[in-house]
């Protein structure tokens, strides 16, 4: 699926993240959404590598990565940690400021990068999500029925561990994986048969309902906000459009906010590649 691309295990302190890399453009680090991994991008990330300098990765607990122990608090699994992670691996292939396009989870991980370390992201895309603070606090009947998965995968160990281990694949995509190609669909279910990949994305949920949470409110409380200019996309055959005014939410966070919806469910870089691809390359170059 990338024909091209370099692999290696990049060691970011006794964590290991797999990472594919091609081209010799301004280095783009692509992020990866649950309950997927880097194949995500495997209709988008050859082209953008026409131009750019591209990475791609799993998170840690994702895909090949790492499932390091956690702990009570989940910080192992916040989003702040997962940033450190891949800023290592950037590092490692020699890139000290880079540009950043996360989708579903691997947004989260990139705008909790843009806040922690302004002086590292040049340029932030985030597809389909609101942050995570503004889920939670502005959370009514419609979201709690809509992403039930945010309450049941956050509940303690190992009540979700259990009931997931059944038909993982079948519990954790929602409408559109039809249309996902078989390829890539074939390797989401062979990681998401780990259990220890199971027990990695619950305490990815976890730790957004408990420290991820947590580090969104003091930014709030503390006044900081995104400075690099930020793209939103998101599906308006999902729910965002619906419950949020989504270029409002991120105005709120950063201030150079543009982007738009597009004719797509979740998966948006693998439902509408095309159109991922016009709008990367418009907002990075």
């Amino acid at each position: 699926m990338f024909e091209g691309f370099e692999s290696e295990r990049v060691d970011v302190g006794g964590v290991e993240i797999p990472a594919l890399k091609a081209g010799s453009g301004p280095p783009l680090l692509l992020l990866h959404g649950n309950p997927q991994t880097h194949a995500m991008w495997h209709l988008v990330a050859p082209r953008l590598a026409e131009d750019f300098t591209v990475v791609a990765t799993d998170l840690r607990g994702y895909g090949d990565s790492s499932k390091p122990e956690t702990d009570e608090d989940h910080f192992p699994y916040s989003k702040r940690v997962m940033a450190e992670d891949q800023i290592s691996v950037m590092r490692h292939f020699g890139f000290e400021r880079f540009a950043v396009c996360g989708h579903d989870r691997g947004g989260r991980v990139g705008y909790r990068m843009a806040l922690d370390h302004p002086e590292t992201v040049t340029k932030l895309a985030v597809l389909d999500i609101v942050p995570t603070w503004e889920a939670f606090s502005r959370a009514g009947m419609s979201f709690g029925l809509g992403y039930w998965h945010w309450f049941f995968l956050a509940q303690p160990y190992d009540l979700p561990e259990r009931l997931l281990a059944a038909n993982p694949e079948k519990s954790l995509f929602r409408g559109g994986s039809e249309t996902l190609a078989p390829e890539a669909m074939d390797e989401y279910v062979r990681c998401l048969r780990d259990p220890e990949t199971i027990h990695a994305i619950c305490e990815d949920y976890r730790a957004a309902a408990t420290i991820d949470f947590e580090h969104d409110a003091e930014d709030r409380e503390a006044g900081r906000r995104i400075t690099c200019p930020v793209l939103a996309l998101w599906g308006s055959k999902g729910n965002l459009e619906e419950w949020y005014d989504v270029l409002e939410v991120w105005r709120g966070w950063a201030g150079d906010v543009r982007g738009r919806s597009v004719d797509s469910g979740h998966y948006i870089p693998e439902e509408v590649p095309e159109e991922t691809l016009a709008e990367a390359r418009a907002f990075f170059c």
